[in-house]
């Protein structure tokens, strides 16, 4: 509304500024055409005798042809002579006067003792054989044109106001059509900020505020699904940290008993071993998952042969597979040379994607490990026969928290923390499966 006051408001005042202007050198125009004629006359004419005679011997030939009021002025700045018989006690030094004494045209506006309304004068030198001898000075009322400029002022003020009232209401209309969605917004975003994740912006239009609009509901729906998914998370995490200290702790108040055999005590042992080390696996994921989470994570990379890893990979995993009854294949193609990686996070890697495949792969299925190579890039494949991924859970996957529906699916950070490291390698993760035929998992690392 500033902005739009402010425009026609100068608007007005160039346009009435214009007007003005106009409508005084017009006025200038006339009286220095006119004044021009009688100084030429009186030149031709009157030459030959002084200023102050030919004024004496009421020679007024040569102005009479015009209505504004004739002073004629010697170069002392005396008025001579005056058409309306005004008295001047002292010499007019006006601006007008000045510059026809110095052989130009002049023009004054201002007030005058004898006259209420403004006035304009134009004063034009008077010569006699070459020389400046005196001024002529026409003196007209502004009145009439001081009315007419008034007039005009008054039609571009009217026009200007009806503009800004008209302005004014499409503005305020366009104003609430914008605010007021933005304060629903807001409110919708303030309520969402304090943990209300139900509620949802209602869409108005197909504007930018209605993507926004869009936008909030998608993030909103989001956070609400990440906040359940956190939610199972914690509660998956609860429960598979509660079952090794649950037996860890059973066995120990087993062990204490005095009656105890060497047999019942190694067994104990053994297992508070094994499950202090699912303990240990699962704080160290947890770890992980922090770092890659703060963006703490940093890469050791270096120039390794890949079938170091693979074998390395294939002498650990083999003695499982062969304990479930699953055929492990281990394919590397020849040649690949050394590639710039973090060996032991594409080995921790390779051991999640290989432990998921046994996990859902039943007994007498293959687990296939095949690695190759094209111009640019390195794959790692694990291929299985297993139950595969539905396809609803195939795009969330890689999400973090997203845990499977199946009962064998663990705490739903494996894979985010598998993406990760392949992303940090400037690689992909991508899966291909179908229920109950299998899934493919392949990385892609740069050469």
């Amino acid at each position: 509304m500033l902005v739009i006051f402010t425009s026609i408001f100068i608007l007005e005042l160039l346009l009435i500024g214009f007007v003005k202007q106009y409508y005084y050198n017009n006025t200038e125009q006339m009286l220095l055409s006119q004044i021009k004629v009688s100084a030429d006359f009186y030149s031709r004419y009157f030459a030959n005798s002084t200023l102050r005679e030919n004024i004496t011997e009421s020679v007024d030939v040569f102005w009479n042809q015009t209505e504004a009021q004739v002073q004629i002025i010697d170069i002392k700045g005396t008025v001579l002579l005056d058409s309306l018989g005004v008295l001047h006690d002292e010499p007019l030094s006006t601006i007008d006067v000045k510059k026809a004494l110095t052989g130009e045209s002049g023009r004054w506006i201002g007030q005058v003792d004898y006259d209420a309304p403004d006035v304009m004068a134009v004063s034009y030198p008077l010569e006699a054989n070459g020389k400046i001898i005196g001024v002529i000075r026409f003196v007209t009322t502004l009145n009439e044109v001081n009315k007419s400029i008034n007039m005009i002022a008054l039609i571009f003020i009217s026009i200007g106001l009806a503009v800004l009232f008209i302005t004014i209401i499409v503005s305020v209309f366009l104003a609430n059509s914008i605010i007021v969605p933005i304060k629903e917004l807001t409110d919708v975003a303030e309520h969402m900020a304090s943990g209300d994740l139900t509620i949802r912006s209602k869409k108005s239009n197909e504007d930018e505020i209605g993507k926004l609009s869009d936008t909030l509901n998608y993030m909103a729906e989001e956070l609400k699904n990440r906040e359940i998914l956190k939610n199972e998370f914690i509660s998956s995490v609860s429960h598979e940290l509660r079952t090794p200290l649950t037996s860890i702790k059973g066995w120990v108040v087993t062990l204490n008993d005095d009656n105890v055999d060497k047999e019942m005590l190694n067994m104990g042992f053994e297992i508070i071993e094994k499950e202090a080390d699912r303990l240990a696996a699962m704080v160290e994921e947890l770890l992980d998952f922090s770092k890659f989470v703060s963006g703490k994570v940093t890469l050791k990379k270096q120039y390794v042969f890949i079938k170091e890893i693979i074998d390395y990979i294939e002498i650990s995993m083999r003695a499982r597979a062969e304990r479930e009854g699953i055929q492990l294949i281990v394919n590397v193609e020849e040649d690949i040379p050394q590639v710039l990686i973090d060996s032991n996070r594409i080995k921790q890697v390779l051991i999640n994607l290989l432990d998921n495949a046994f996990k859902f792969t039943n007994v007498g299925g293959e687990v296939e490990l095949l690695i190759s190579k094209d111009e640019k890039n390195l794959y790692l494949i694990v291929r299985d026969n297993g139950y595969g991924i539905a396809k609803e859970d195939l795009p969330r996957i890689k999400e973090k928290f997203y845990k499977g529906k199946t009962s064998k699916s663990k705490n739903g950070i494996g894979l985010s923390i598998c993406d990760e490291i392949v992303k940090l390698h400037k690689g992909s993760l991508d899966f291909v499966s179908e229920l109950d035929v299998g899934t493919e998992v392949k990385v892609t690392l740069p050469l």
